[in-house]
């Protein structure tokens, strides 16, 4: 079972890391990049399953569960600019600054939310 979760871990970071990737590369020129898309995609999916294997082991502090349903509204907004700005791509419409600035930098906020809310200090 560690292997699957370390390998979900490493899908979800990869996630991450082509959310915020995608956005600081086209910082000057906001967008929302297919690997934004994707990465929006593995990354709710991987939480999930993250979420689901925490469970299954018998983790389920309240206290967690609170910062992984915070993670979770997190990872469904950047899920959903991403959809928008990809449907507004498609359809040859012109992306707004701001939905593309909210898709990285809601993904920041998630990725610090996970890194800096602790509960074994």
């Amino acid at each position: 079972m560690t292997i699957v979760t370390t390998i979900f871990i490493a899908v979800h970071i990869l996630s991450m890391a082509a959310i915020v990737g995608g956005w600081l590369a086209n910082f000057k020129n906001p967008t929302v990049t297919i690997s934004q898309w994707y990465g929006a995609i593995f990354m709710i999916i991987s939480g999930a399953v993250l979420f689901g294997l925490t469970e299954m082991n018998g983790i389920g502090d309240p206290a967690q569960r609170i910062k992984l349903t915070i993670k979770l509204l997190l990872g469904l907004m950047v899920f959903t600019t991403a959809l928008l700005g990809r449907r507004k791509i498609n359809r040859g419409h012109e992306i707004s600054t701001g939905l593309a600035h909210a898709t990285g930098g809601t993904a920041i906020i998630a990725a610090l939310v996970a890194t800096l809310w602790r509960f074994d200090m």
